[in-house]
């Protein structure tokens, strides 16, 4: 797996996330030019797939959903998350484990 872009933040770590909204299931696709390609089924309105994001990202790499906030790309495919509480080896390692 290459590796996502993780940036430091002085709360946490930056995720850039490619979304994938309207798909036929919730799940990692893997990464691809520093992004973590991540699919929804939940469509791209009044961000409902934005919510489903944070969602999967809590589930999938074992945060609290409370940890996990869109800090830009509102309506843009391409986003980025803050994750609390968290370094960016320990959400490396996470990754890691969640998308092989």
């Amino acid at each position: 797996m290459s590796a996502v872009d993780l940036q430091t933040h002085p709360s946490g770590v930056i995720l850039p996330v490619q979304a994938h909204p309207g798909a036929r299931k919730n799940e990692f696709k893997g990464v691809q030019n520093g992004l973590l390609k991540v699919s929804v089924t939940q469509v791209p309105e009044q961000g409902k797939a934005n919510k489903a994001i944070v969602e999967f990202l809590a589930k999938g790499l074992k945060l609290r959903k409370s940890q996990i906030t869109l800090l830009s790309g509102e309506t843009s495919g391409q986003k980025k998350f803050l994750i609390e509480g968290i370094t960016p080896e320990e959400l490396a390692e996470k990754l890691r484990s969640a998308v092989g």
